[in-house]
């Protein structure tokens, strides 16, 4: 069995996903790492969230079992869907067995209507109030994490009987959708996208054609108005243009990536390339000016939407970890159907940066939105926009989300065929493809070095594609210990050849640091650069700044491009820093405007401060940070040519 997206043997999918079992992530590697943290920290914290915060009381509520109010968020079910996903994902990569996943798949099949409703805020108190405020009920978006749960548990769990039982209650809820607003039934849709995609994948695992072609009509129908103005009008649930004429991305940025996603799938599965197309085309629209450094997307808080093209400013960056998550699984799913390293490229850049950062190191807390700075003076009372992580949110949408997308990480790092094996995440690992085995050691993203061994193998040339970030300038390879000629076409390196036990390639991807400067006009950072180095973007923490410097405004640092930026040994938090060269600039005046004065070159003497993996900030104690540092005073900012006092910067981040 596949991971999360498994397109049809005759879908019109490029890339070939590998079976769950194909892939092992060594947990000494970053996403190995990050793996096991997930399996012993982040799920177990999950479970026992959603179990003191009354997420699985409101179920047992409609069974009778207790009697009690209901708690949380009116989509409170989908964090218990979520969370057995993750559950359903992790004891397929193990093996083991889960007493949460027995349990809670006996209190649905309990909890499920004969007609085949199940959502506990409708069910006990509000029955009359079902499928009547579809714009925000979220009961099909409810339906659909269900769904997925039910997929996962099918494609990985151990547990045949409690996977049984949550297909038969997914099928049954799906039937309902069919019958109720299929082609016979109400022309509406769900204010928030998420059943379109797993219905293509209740398609996939069953083959019973209603929800391919329900997940179909869910697509055609959307775009036209039909959930009427609502709070924020029709885009922020994209409802005012039909995807297949849309062409930037536009309002809630969750509910349009998961649009998103159903939409490739459905493309995939029906052989539609102009809605293919159209899907690729809202993409690039978000990736070229309506995405943060970060893969972060959706830059206002009121509506968690995305702003206007180039409003990115980084202090109010929304930036909400479950649509980093979205964006993820879209371009998974891109990368699957057109084989094109941009989508994979996205996907490590998400990874290392807009996703990493919203989970602490110990694993039990979580950012909700992923600014790229935080003041001095920030006011983090408020879960809305805090100063560190928190362990639960009055909305946990995201902390099962990461769950499940940590326990199915190893799905994403490869795929293949029996023409061969193409890498897109490099980790410390096994993949086997079509017999063939190869196993990875790196450090990477620290480590430039990639070493691939093949261990197994099977009769016939194969070609093993290795992909070359667009980062990286300088790339270097050697086919059992001898260099060998670097031909990096549509950013893979492709070695084809009848590959022997023992053979082993050494592919090195430069990662000098390199400063990154905006779009001009990303107003909010006009005047700064970031800095870079690999896939991992870096930032300027207050806990790294010298202690002579106590008292100092952390917005009085200004970052001087004439001295280098050089690459030091970290500690145990950040294993790899970036020595930066900064300077102090102090206000000229006290007063909040006054005349204008132009600087004079210089200001204190240059000191150098480690700039440390963003992804790893708010790991310490509370205080101020940065991405986009100004450069200073009478010093260029980057010419046409990408060049600023010989440092090389980068337009796009690559």
């Amino acid at each position: 069995m596949t991971g999360p997206a498994a397109p049809t043997p005759s879908a019109l999918a490029t890339l070939h996903p590998l079976p769950l079992s194909a892939v092992r992530l060594h947990p000494d590697g970053l996403l190995g790492g990050w793996q096991e943290r997930n399996a012993t920290a982040t799920l177990p914290h999950c479970v026992d969230r959603i179990g003191a915060h009354g997420n699985l009381a409101n179920l047992r509520r409609v069974t009778g079992d207790v009697d009690t109010e209901f708690a949380g968020m009116w989509f409170a079910d989908t964090d218990v869907y979520k969370t057995l996903e993750a559950v359903a994902w992790e004891t397929g990569r193990t093996g083991g067995s889960s007493e949460f996943l027995t349990d809670v798949a006996a209190l649905l099949e309990k909890a499920q209507e004969p007609d085949g409703y199940l959502n506990s805020y409708y069910q006990v108190d509000r029955r009359d109030q079902r499928w009547t405020d579809l714009g925000f009920s979220h009961e099909m978006y409810s339906a659909g994490h269900l769904v997925q749960a039910a997929v996962a548990a099918a494609r990985g769990a151990a547990d045949d009987l409690a996977a049984g039982q949550l297909v038969a209650v997914a099928r049954r809820f799906a039937d309902l959708l069919v019958r109720r607003f299929g082609p016979a039934g109400a022309e509406t849709i769900d204010g928030h996208p998420e059943v379109e995609t797993a219905l293509v994948e209740l398609y996939r695992l069953t083959g019973h054609r209603p929800y391919l072609d329900q997940a179909r009509r869910f697509l055609d129908l959307r775009g036209h108005g039909r959930l009427g103005e609502g709070r924020f009008g029709p885009r922020y649930w994209q409802d005012d243009t039909p995807i297949r004429e849309q062409d930037e991305a536009v309002g809630h940025a969750v509910r349009q990536q998961y649009l998103l996603a159903g939409a490739v799938d459905v493309a995939v599965e029906t052989g539609d390339a102009g809605l293919l197309a159209a899907a690729e085309r809202v993409w690039r629209a978000a990736l070229t000016s309506k995405t943060y450094l970060t893969g972060g997307q959706g830059s206002r808080h009121k509506d968690e939407s995305f702003g206007d093209p180039y409003e990115l400013p980084p202090d109010r960056a929304y930036a909400e970890t479950c649509a980093a998550i979205g964006s993820f699984q879209t371009a998974w799913r891109l990368l699957l159907a057109t084989g094109g390293s941009g989508y994979a490229e996205e996907m490590e850049r998400l990874l290392y940066n807009g996703i990493a950062a919203s989970t602490a190191v110990d694993g039990r807390a979580f950012f909700y939105s992923n600014p790229l700075q935080l003041r001095t003076g920030h006011d983090g009372s408020h879960e809305d926009t805090p100063s560190q992580r928190l362990g639960w949110y009055s909305c946990a949408c995201c902390p099962p989300n990461l769950a499940r997308l940590m326990a199915s990480l190893h799905a994403y790092a490869a795929t293949g065929d029996a023409r061969g094996m193409q890498i897109h995440l490099y980790a410390a690992g096994t993949i086997t493809a079509a017999g063939r085995t190869v196993q990875v050691r790196t450090d990477y993203p620290w480590d430039e070095r990639i070493s691939i061994t093949v261990t197994e193998v099977a009769d016939g040339p194969w070609t093993l594609a290795l992909r070359v970030p667009a980062w990286c300038r300088d790339v270097r390879l050697a086919v059992n210990g001898s260099p060998a000629r670097v031909d990096v076409r549509e950013g893979y390196l492709r070695l084809t050849r009848s590959w022997r036990g023992g053979d082993q390639v050494e592919l090195v991807l430069a990662m000098p640091p390199r400063l990154i400067a905006a779009h001009p006009r990303v107003d909010a950072v006009r005047g700064s650069v970031a800095i870079a180095r690999g896939p991992v973007v870096y930032c300027l923490e207050h806990a790294d700044l010298p202690v002579t410097l106590d008292g100092t405004s952390f917005e009085e640092l200004e970052l001087d491009p004439a001295s280098p930026l050089a690459v030091a040994t970290g500690d145990d938090l950040a294993p790899v820093t970036i020595d930066v060269p900064l300077r102090v600039r102090t206000a000229s005046a006290d007063a909040l405007y006054s005349a204008y004065v132009p600087a004079e070159r210089g200001g204190t003497p240059s000191l150098t401060v480690p700039a440390i993996p963003y992804f790893l900030w708010a790991n310490r104690e509370p205080g101020p940070m940065r991405v986009w540092i100004p450069v200073a005073a009478g010093n260029a900012l980057p010419d046409a040519h990408g060049k600023v006092r010989g440092t090389t910067v980068s337009r796009d981040g690559r």
